[in-house]
């Protein structure tokens, strides 16, 4: 029972061993080079396969052939020098023959010029055997213009944003940012929650109280500090000036934290309101050094007095929820947790 079964694994070409086992079927090799063929055309790769030594093409996809096609309509038996600008032919030939010498595949780009103008191509080259070289082509010109389209117009929101910022700070000295020490924050939020509650409690209505966190910046986005956080400061102080009442109060509460009191509103509404300051916020542009930083926000909610019935026990609600957004990867509300008594 076991011979029989390892001698019918035995049979059967086993993941990883692809390319020994076809050293043991040489009659496949014409099917083989017909298939990779075959399939390139619906990939819109352009293939080829050449002599290192010679630097002639020896075989060609239609496509390819159609992009280096010569005087007489063929590539084959032509090398490069025969079909490109000397120096597009001596920069192919320099990675040609580095490809000759590994025994790993190498992917880099070319630019090249066809009929003036200047063309992009992802180029997969990999030896077969002792003087053949393959090489798999991708043509890339229009997504890298797309690439420098979409530079080109952050350049111009990044410029348009900093004139935005000048004009309103000339126009309303202060309102574009929530300053103030760390002392003034906590002071001036510990004053208002004892008024609110004082008030609610006299009236026998309920508020909310929410935090706003930042989300921290993917590591490929990572800028230097300062102008990145100044301009989303900025934007903030629009955000929340734009998104809440005059009866709410809205003040700093830490480095990249901002805490906002909405007055006499039930625990449904304030995750309704502060939903819609999130995605406002996910709107936003924040461009600085001519990259997208975004607004990602973290909030969390709490009640007076279905969550907490005490300052204190608010704040840490709130802030608890607010956490829980993060952890949860960012970019939402979280209502923070009801206590329910037997």
């Amino acid at each position: 029972m076991n011979s029989s079964a390892d001698s019918e694994n035995e049979a059967k070409p086993l993941p990883g061993r692809l390319a020994g086992w076809l050293q043991g079927q040489p009659q496949l090799l014409p099917e083989m080079v017909n298939a990779l063929l075959g399939v390139a055309g619906p990939l819109k790769a352009m293939v080829s396969i050449k002599s290192i030594a010679t630097g002639r093409y020896l075989c060609a996809n239609d496509d390819f052939n159609r992009l280096l096609a010569s005087e007489d309509g063929s590539i084959l038996g032509h090398s490069d020098s025969e079909l490109l600008r000397t120096e597009d032919a001596a920069s192919l030939r320099r990675v040609e023959q580095l490809v000759g010498s590994q025994s790993q595949p190498i992917t880099c780009e070319h630019k090249l010029e066809f009929s003036g103008q200047r063309r992009v191509f992802e180029v997969t080259r990999t030896r077969l055997g002792s003087d053949l070289l393959l090489s798999v082509w991708h043509e890339c010109t229009q997504e890298r213009q797309h690439v420098l389209d979409l530079q080109r117009a952050l350049q111009q929101i990044e410029q348009q944003q900093k004139a935005l910022v000048a004009i309103q700070r000339e126009q309303q000295p202060g309102r574009g940012k929530i300053d103030g020490t760390g002392q003034e924050w906590k002071a001036l939020l510990d004053q208002q929650l004892r008024r609110e509650i004082d008030q609610s409690t006299r009236e026998h209505r309920e508020f909310a109280l929410a935090i706003i966190a930042l989300d921290p910046l993917p590591t490929e986005l990572q800028l230097p500090k300062e102008p990145a956080q100044e301009l989303a400061l900025e934007i903030m102080g629009r955000i929340l000036r734009d998104n809440t009442r005059a009866m709410d109060s809205v003040c700093r509460f830490g480095e990249r934290r901002f805490a906002v009191l909405l007055s006499g509103v039930g625990l449904a509404t304030a995750h309704a309101r502060m939903e819609q300051l999130r995605r406002h916020g996910a709107a936003q542009f924040i461009v600085v050094d001519g990259r997208d930083l975004g607004l990602s926000l973290s909030i969390g909610v709490a009640g007076f007095p279905h969550t907490a019935s005490s300052q204190d026990d608010l704040l840490s609600a709130c802030e608890a929820a607010a956490q829980q957004a993060q952890s949860r990867g960012g970019k939402q509300v979280v209502l923070a947790a009801i206590p329910f008594c037997a």
